[in-house]
């Protein structure tokens, strides 16, 4: 039997432990259809450039806040 996607390569998975990794690829998938037919408003006086929240800092007035 294959194991579900994210689970460890190799690794025996308990029944428990494979329902959970199956319902968690079925709700990211769920999530992936819903974003290709409801994508996002645009963002309105958001920052500008790369998202800054992806490396984990903010730049305001040439002042980096880190999370």
């Amino acid at each position: 039997m294959t194991n579900p996607p994210h689970a460890a390569p190799g690794k025996t998975l308990s029944p428990p432990a494979r329902r959970a990794l199956e319902e968690a690829a079925k709700r990211r998938q769920q999530e992936l259809d819903l974003q290709k037919t409801k994508p996002l408003p645009p963002e309105k006086s958001g920052p500008k450039g790369a998202e800054p929240t992806r490396f984990g800092d903010w730049e305001r007035g040439g002042i980096t806040y880190d999370f």
